[in-house]
């Protein structure tokens, strides 16, 4: 490019990440900082001179508009489409939470397997050895020989299968389109086939995107095919696993318990703290639950933000772009 390329940085995150942006980028900037809520006549201003948008929001863009990258520092974008942006306007997303992401996953199915933090620490602060000797008592689980069903083999789920192979267990997985991945997964089918997935899987790892193809993909009917013993994690988005019968399955032990970090209700201007869904999950006691935050690590965001600075080289060296998801169709 002749001249300095510009960047908009839309809303609050966004624009924490300016000085972020301004050290790390190895090409040079004029960088714009605006809230499209609190400015919005200063920000279509801004818009309009940007080569560049970083932000997690649907705006207008003008047709004739110079905008020609749109690049969100996360990565669903199930809430954009290519008829909201323009003809030209290149749109990208960002990984690099899938193995933080993985942890977490991992986290939740060895404390279903043995207890620790909800079972065998407590009684231990509470009543010591409780009369049992250490050769004796309640046995708990392993991962071991277990099988583990990927719904969604993508980015998460196939650090979620490393890490399941590293403890012993045999990984399945379903997706769009079947891999060639032998080292990692030991059965791979189409989404046609996930009934097979289900019926032999102990841990059902639910990691896809949400779209008209996948929304209640796991209902009444998949749950009746798990086997009584099974967990359910979902760590994709929550509308994937209908939320009424998830609700049922778990509450009617229909299935052994659930890993929850995506929902059906998010917090807003007008009810900032609402529970996660209007269902009572905070009541179960098979359930572990979380705010949507199994990605959330210090290192995590630093990856991602790194990301979008070499994205912004490539941008400013007219080289390929990472992650392109769609262009713009309007």
């Amino acid at each position: 490019m002749s001249e300095k390329p510009t960047v908009l940085l839309a809303g609050k995150n966004s624009i924490r990440r300016a000085d972020f942006l301004a050290t790390t980028t190895e090409t040079d900037w004029r960088i714009l900082c605006c809230d499209a809520n609190e400015q919005p006549d200063r920000f279509r201003q801004a818009l309009a001179e940007a080569d560049v948008l970083i932000g997690g929001s649907r705006v207008e863009v003008p047709a004739g508009n110079r905008l020609k990258l749109y690049q969100i520092p996360f990565t669903g974008y199930d809430w954009i489409t290519p008829a909201d942006l323009p003809k030209g306007v290149v749109f990208c997303n960002t990984y690099e939470h899938e193995t933080t992401i993985a942890e977490h996953v991992m986290l939740g199915m060895l404390e279903f397997q043995i207890g620790l933090m909800r079972d065998t620490h407590p009684m231990m602060v509470a009543k010591s050895y409780n009369g049992r000797s250490i050769s004796a008592g309640p046995m708990h689980r392993e991962l071991r020989d277990h099988t583990v069903g990927i719904v969604g083999y993508g980015h998460i789920g196939r650090e979620v299968a490393r890490r399941c192979k590293a403890f012993g267990m045999r990984v399945m997985a379903v997706s769009r389109t079947v891999r060639d991945e032998p080292d990692l997964v030991d059965w791979y089918g189409t989404v046609a086939e996930m009934d097979t997935l289900l019926a032999e899987s102990d841990f059902v790892v639910v990691c896809a995107p949400l779209d008209d193809t996948t929304r209640g993909m796991i209902g009444t009917e998949q749950f009746a095919k798990m086997k009584p013993d099974a967990v359910i994690a979902n760590v994709g988005r929550g509308e994937v696993i209908d939320e009424a019968a998830l609700y049922a399955a778990l509450a009617g032990n229909r299935i052994r318990g659930g890993i929850i970090d995506v929902w059906y209700t998010y917090p807003s201007k007008t009810d900032p703290n609402p529970w996660p869904s209007r269902f009572p999950f905070q009541k179960l006691e098979n359930v572990i639950l979380s705010p949507h935050n199994s990605a959330w690590t210090q290192e995590m965001s630093t990856r991602r933000w790194t990301f979008v600075a070499r994205q912004l080289d490539r941008f400013a060296r007219g080289e390929e772009l990472l992650n392109v998801c769609f262009e713009g169709e309007a």
